[in-house]
């Protein structure tokens, strides 16, 4: 086999490479996210009052195992407008049709 082509060879198979990460990456944000919202709504967070405090709203301190996506699929659905966030730090649902609308977008 020519060296040109296993040039051009590698250089596709770091590409197919790059973008599957990128994929996985997509695929843990979505489940991340999902868990959140199944979270808040196993604890009926709907509306401030009923905000509840989220543990994993911070990156954990000890980095064992595998990559934990929820604090930024967190910060993502917050900015994205599917929850809010109270003046203490609590979460809540302020879209009841979160799930679907994840669905959509992500």
């Amino acid at each position: 086999m020519p060296e040109s082509l296993q040039i051009v060879l590698g250089i596709c198979f770091l590409f197919v490479v790059y973008i599957l990460t990128r994929w996985g990456t997509v695929v843990r944000m979505r489940r991340a996210a999902l868990s959140i919202i199944d979270d808040l709504e196993a604890n009926r967070a709907f509306d401030p009052a009923t905000a509840v405090k989220l543990p994993y709203e911070q990156p954990s301190v000890l980095r064992m195992g595998m990559r934990d996506f929820r604090p930024k699929a967190l910060k993502s659905l917050v900015v994205g407008g599917i929850l809010g966030k109270t003046d203490d730090s609590r979460f809540y649902l302020e879209r009841r049709d979160a799930r679907d609308l994840l669905m959509k977008t992500w």
